[in-house]
């Protein structure tokens, strides 16, 4: 009766996203004669139904709670998890230097850091303080442009504008927050993500400044102590590849942003974890289990709450700014609400609250359709299926280790 029951669930699953799916990938458009035509693609839709079935069916048979990667207390990762992370740390500054590496793996290593420290800004609004904020690219977008057109106007540099486009960042959240953070839950969630969508449109249609569609170019590159990682330097001055005595080489640059990068993620590693064992840091995790409690210890839940969103904000807003400085060129598309989903997702999929679940999950989502381009167009939908993976195997993500902020001796 209850294989009945499994193989009839399925098949109605089948039959929605046969319907779903007849519009969203049965169809493509392709250039045919001069004109646009129109091409079947009914094997995907084959391949979503049947994955959809089959999916349905090993939900049911396969128990509800998967194996979990993260021991008890007592367990392997919890007890070498400072092990591991310097591990990590040291693989990652060799990185560059290991035998088979290249320039394509150095760039999307740095891609992958740009997530990972968007990643544990977010996971102070999402994981320790309990908000969930849909529009966090908002505060990425500041930063990129803060940078971008301090450069444009003022001629500052990286280094100089680092910290303008942090504070600009984190004056943003605080203003969004002040008439916002009375909501909660759904509402909150809701208001965020239109006030990312309000931001990609200003800075679209704000041409004189940001200008428009076309977005901001020659954007200058950050220098090592004054000394540019170019083939040349303006004014006559010494390269760094002069300086050193060194031949200059392209990839200089490159392996230089990733430094830069990986300086950024753990300081922003550093600043979280001990953000966290900080008063501010018990009140943003008091506040996530219960807010009702909150008020009746005498904590004011608005300045937790307004906290926690300017600090978010702060990080991302070095992350625009290294962004903008790694491409030279930033325009509004690049700050889609995808970006706010995949920031999201890593969240999520790791483990709200989990630095190195953050990490995994950064390493998972980014590097993922790099196995295969074709996976590019079906990274959102691959994002929606493990989400649904995780919330029926795994609610707390796949690390889900939080080490408590306070501990109660027993004696």
């Amino acid at each position: 009766m209850k294989v009945a029951a499994l193989a009839k669930e399925s098949a109605f699953a089948a039959f929605v996203a046969l319907i779903l799916a007849i519009p969203l990938v049965g169809f493509d458009t392709v250039e045919a004669n001069g004109g646009i035509g129109i091409e079947s693609r009914m094997s995907w839709v084959g391949i979503a139904v049947l994955a959809v079935f089959l999916g349905r069916i090993a939900i049911g048979l396969l128990p509800r709670r998967a194996p979990s990667l993260v021991l008890p207390g007592t367990g392997f990762l919890s007890r070498h998890i400072r092990v591991l992370g310097i591990c990590g740390i040291v693989v990652a500054v060799a990185l560059p230097f290991l035998p088979g590496s290249s320039r394509y793996l150095v760039d999307l290593a740095t891609t992958v850091l740009i997530y990972i420290m968007l990643g544990w800004g977010l996971n102070v609004v999402v994981g320790l303080a309990g908000l969930l904020n849909l529009g966090y690219v908002a505060f990425y977008a500041v930063g990129a442009y803060a940078f971008a057109l301090s450069a444009q106007y003022f001629h500052l540099g990286f280094w100089q504008a680092l910290p303008i486009s942090g504070a600009l960042a984190a004056c943003v959240g605080i203003l969004l927050g002040f008439p916002i953070l009375r909501l909660r839950g759904d509402y909150l969630a809701i208001v965020t993500l239109g006030f990312g969508e309000i931001t990609r449109i200003i800075l679209l249609n704000w041409g004189t400044v940001t200008g428009g569609p076309n977005g901001i170019n020659d954007i200058p590159r950050p220098t090592f102590f004054g000394l540019p990682l170019a083939a040349n330097a303006p004014g006559g001055g010494q390269t760094f590849a002069q300086f050193f005595g060194i031949p200059y080489n392209a990839g200089q640059r490159i392996i230089f942003l990733y430094f830069v990068i990986l300086v950024l993620a753990l300081g922003t590693n550093y600043v979280t974890v001990r953000l966290r064992r900080l008063p501010i840091g018990r009140a943003w995790e008091a506040l996530r289990e219960d807010e009702i409690a909150c008020r009746a210890l005498g904590i004011n839940p608005t300045n937790v709450k307004l906290s926690a969103f300017a600090i978010g904000a702060l990080l991302a807003g070095f992350a625009g700014a290294f962004f903008a400085t790694r491409q030279g060129f930033i325009s509004p598309e690049s700050f889609s609400f995808q970006e706010s989903a995949t920031v999201l997702a890593i969240v999520v999929l790791g483990g709200t609250g989990s630095q190195l679940g953050v990490v995994i999950a950064a390493i998972v989502l980014v590097t993922l359709p790099e196995f295969g381009r074709e996976l590019v167009q079906f990274r959102m939908l691959l994002f929606g299926a493990a989400m649904i993976a995780i919330m029926v195997w795994r609610p707390r993500g796949i690390m889900a280790l939080r080490t408590p902020s306070v501990r109660l001796s027993s004696s």
